[in-house]
């Protein structure tokens, strides 16, 4: 449990040399610990008398002498990123320097933070809700443009704000029926049912969009899964190493040569992509080989996109074969582009051809064909262009409201669950206690996303515990 008289201090920069190290202490404490130890350049000034939001230089003193020239900023209590008194100390950034610091304060009456402690008080002095405090985590280890923007828009608020205007819309309807309750025998109706059924339907429409946006949210945060396969030899390892610049894959014209799956993340136009080499399709007695196969079937079932690899000099048989296969695998939320590969080795006309016989006769209209030359880096530019678009960032750029933490998720599926049941009951016109206690359900479920449901600490440890020290 987090002590809150407490004043705690760590280093918030990250780990290992640098020219510049911040140590950051907060607490009730932590300008007065400071000015213990604080040699200002200007005599006589001291830490203590000074206004918030100023900084200052002077040295850092361990029993007479002098640790470090340090700057220290001062803010002070409720305006602050924790919302108490908070100084930020700017050493030089050598490890021994920081490590130094660190002892130094905690000798003059600071104690180590915990992992998120930082943002936990944020949290607990009512500075951000649960969810903004948790798209902080989600801005330090953005690995994207579209993660970053996703994680700065929550902690300002966009999701909060979303599920506040729920609650508030909310709690006046079931403030009316439970007044309601108060005249059961008058049998009156302070809720309009008509207005609550318009009500209900577009909560649950909005909670149904929030759900639906998981799915691009999750792959945002983590990596959008692209799963490479086809045949063997088809080029698929090729094409991997094209796409990362790199050897990363073996590449051999031996059938079979990938046995294992081979992943990599690469950042196009700011969105991660995780690419997944698998081992080629095709029937055979090796034992090993197999389990590869049957890797690469798992693989398709979990991505987000699928890139089938097909030889242009494959026989029609092969391509409809390889096509079916591949789609009788995946479901209706996954996307398919077919990468007919080799072009390099046909003259343009026979390419052409070739690939317009196979565009028209064996894909439906929600895929994507492209021709493409793996080994001259032909097609490779189409190909991203073709995995940004089906990706469909309109609700990225127009800061939509999307969700990307699997905590939140999960309270949003309770949510909708309890909202189905009001939407039952009105259509089956039950009384207004039954209807106010779903309501209620749903107004918990809201309240756990942002921390207003949430009692114990063993919760909040739990969510806290991923964070990085000094954050």
């Amino acid at each position: 449990m987090i002590d809150l008289n407490n004043t705690i201090v760590a280093v918030s920069t990250a780990q290992g040399a640098g020219a510049i190290a911040v140590v950051r202490l907060t607490g009730p404490e932590s300008i007065l610990i400071c000015d213990r130890v604080f040699n200002a350049a200007k005599k006589g000034k001291r830490l203590t008398n000074q206004a918030a939001n100023t900084i200052h230089f002077g040295s850092l003193m361990d029993n007479g002498k002098e640790l470090d020239e340090v700057l220290v900023s001062i803010f002070k209590a409720p305006n602050s990123f924790t919302g108490e008194n908070t100084v930020e100390v700017s050493c030089h950034g050598a490890p021994y320097i920081q490590q130094k610091v660190l002892e130094l304060f905690i000798k003059n009456g600071a104690v180590m933070a915990a992992p998120g402690e930082f943002t936990q008080r944020a949290f607990l002095n009512g500075k951000m809700d649960l969810s903004q405090a948790e798209a902080v985590a989600d801005l330090i280890a953005s690995k994207s443009e579209a993660a970053r923007r996703v994680a700065l828009q929550q902690m300002k608020g966009g999701f909060s704000n979303e599920l506040m205007r729920l609650r508030e819309r909310l709690l006046n309807f079931i403030s009316l029926i439970e007044l309601e309750l108060d005249f059961s025998e008058e049998d009156v109706e302070f809720a309009d049912r008509q207005q609550l059924i318009d009500l209900i339907n577009e909560i649950e429409q909005l909670l149904s969009k929030l759900l639906h946006s998981f799915s691009l949210g999750n792959a945002i945060k983590n990596g959008i899964p692209v799963a490479i396969v086809g045949h063997t030899n088809a080029g698929k390892s090729t094409l991997l190493n094209t796409i990362l610049q790199e050897e990363r894959a073996i590449v051999s014209d031996i059938h079979g040569t990938t046995r294992d799956v081979i992943e990599d993340t690469i950042n196009i136009e700011g969105i991660s992509f995780r690419f997944i080499d698998t081992a080629g399709i095709r029937k055979t007695t090796d034992t090993i080989e197999n389990l590869g196969i049957n890797r690469t079937f798992s693989k398709i079932e979990s991505a987000s996109i699928v890139v089938l690899m097909l030889d242009i000099n494959d026989p029609d048989e092969k391509i409809h074969e390889a096509i079916a296969e591949v789609k009788d695998k995946m479901n209706a939320d996954q996307k398919l582009i077919v990468a007919i590969n080799k072009i390099d080795l046909l003259p343009p006309e026979e390419v052409e051809k070739r690939f317009n016989k196979t565009k028209f006769q064996d894909l439906s209209g929600t895929d994507t064909i492209i021709s493409i030359s793996a080994q001259k880096q032909t097609g490779i530019d189409q190909l991203s262009a073709e995995l940004i678009k089906i990706i469909n960032l309109k609700a990225v750029d127009n800061d939509e409201v999307i969700v990307t933490n699997a905590r939140h998720y999960e309270a949003l599926q309770r949510s909708h669950s309890s909202i189905l049941r009001v939407v039952d009951g009105l259509q089956k016109g039950i009384s207004g206690d039954f209807l106010a206690q779903d309501i209620r359900e749903v107004l918990v479920f809201l309240g756990e996303i942002t921390g207003g449901e949430i009692q114990t600490d063993e919760v909040l440890g739990n969510i806290f515990k991923n964070f990085c020290i000094g954050k």
